[in-house]
Parts: C-alpha cells; structure tokens; sequence
C-alpha cells in the first residue's frame, strides 16, 4: 500500500505523512508542483528525523505518476468529501495506492474522473472536512487492518 499527495499546499501536513508512512513502512508518491519547497524546514520539523526511512517518489506532473502507477499497477483509491463510498466499507488490497488531494482544493475533476475508487470518511453534519494528514491516517490505518499489513511488532 502507499500513500499518494496530489500537489500539497502545507509543509507540516506532508512531514506528517511522511513520518506515518515511515512508521507504517509504506511508500509516498508527490505528484507536483507542491504549494512549498519540499525540503522546507517546517515539513522536516514534522517529519522529525523520519524522512530517510520513507520510500519516496516525486513524480513532476500528474501526467508522469499515472505513468508510473500503470507501469506499478494496483488500484488508485481517492479520499473525497464528494465520494458516495464509506472508507471503512471498503475492501483494500496490498497494492492500492491511496490518494489525498490539496488541502487548499482537493483534486481537478480529470483527477477525480481517474481513481478506481472513491472514498469518505463520514463526519457529523455541516463539518466539512478533516485535516489530510489525519484523514491519510486513518484510512491508512483501515487499509492495512484489512490487509495485515501492519508492521510486526516486536
């Protein structure tokens, strides 16, 4: 399973989901242009000393990761505040790739057009959306539950 950011605006939320997916043992794919210089300070204060354990993939354009991902296969699951399918409802397997979009806008509609899957979290009414880092978290945490792919614990 990996973890895709579609073009994200804020360092500290990127450092953040770089630390999980180190700590998970899951790959990252940063699809540009980020809203920041990705080795911005803040975003390794968040990451902390983790960066250098994740496996991470820039990839310049939207373009060249769909590239990528055809050549990796396995499906692309978008997280969506428009998506009809509960998360947890959801049946995951080892090679998805979860994707997470701009904390600022989300993802354009020919990237919403191109996941396999649509997923939300459900929130209670007039909420509109939780922090990416933590939305990444917890779907995150559903897919590897399913899939028994947490990390084996000493």
């Amino acid at each position: 399973m990996r973890l895709a950011l579609f073009q994200p605006d804020i360092p500290q939320n990127t450092g953040t989901l770089l630390r999980l997916a180190a700590c998970m043992g899951i790959g990252v794919d940063i699809i540009e242009p980020c809203g920041f210089v990705l080795d911005d300070k803040r975003m390794r204060r968040a990451g902390m000393d983790y960066l250098h354990r994740v496996d991470l993939i820039r990839h310049n354009s939207w373009d060249s990761f769909v590239a990528a991902k055809k050549e990796a296969g396995g499906r692309l699951i978008l997280l969506s505040t428009k998506a009809a399918h509960i998360y947890t409802d959801f049946t995951y397997a080892k090679d998805d790739t979860l994707l997470l979009g701009r904390e600022s806008e989300g993802v354009p509609q020919h990237v919403h057009d191109h996941a396999d899957e649509r997923l939300i979290i459900p929130m209670a009414q007039g909420m509109r959306s939780i922090n990416v880092a933590i939305s990444g978290a917890m779907v995150l945490g559903e897919g590897l539950r399913q899939t028994g792919d947490f990390p084996a614990y000493p």
